[in-house]
């Protein structure tokens, strides 16, 4: 049996976006409203004030996100180099080396290893100096007190 695909879109194929309207659209919109209104009910110029000033607000708030985004960027950039020429470790042990580069991705940053190997930065991961040693877990030796007597 043979089943038809949901859709016909490739891998990699970008979607037409959603129009968005700028600050000249809506002024348009608000002036063909007013033109095309009801002579025998007009809206109420408080009613004008109240779709500006709305539409002021979210045009603000998304230009607000945008700069937003764009620290954030920055943000991951400064700290993804940083980590450039560390040692890193997964919790486990099992994959650890010094970090030759970072690939940053919307979901998530992947260190990638001198070997090759990449490993994501997720909480849980040891991250530190190519030149620090950590410490030895076992007890330093013990001596006994000098005051005290040997058997």
């Amino acid at each position: 049996m043979n089943i038809p695909p949901v859709s016909n879109m490739t891998y990699g194929q970008q979607t037409a976006s959603a129009p968005t309207v700028d600050y000249q659209s809506f002024l348009r919109l608000l002036v063909a409203q007013m033109k095309n209104q009801d002579p025998t009910s007009p809206m109420e110029s408080t009613d004008y004030i109240a779709q500006l000033a709305t539409f002021s607000q979210v045009e603000q708030s998304v230009q607000m996100n945008k700069k937003l985004d764009e620290m954030l960027q920055a943000s991951s950039l400064a700290q993804a180099s940083g980590l450039i020429g560390r040692v890193i470790e997964t919790m486990d042990g099992k994959v650890s080396g010094v970090i030759k580069q970072v690939e940053i991705y919307s979901d998530g940053v992947m260190a990638v290893l001198e070997d090759g190997k990449k490993v994501p930065i997720t909480p849980g991961v040891i991250i530190r100096d190519a030149n620090f040693t950590p410490p030895d877990d076992t007890p330093p030796n013990e001596t006994p007190p000098e005051n005290e007597e040997k058997a």
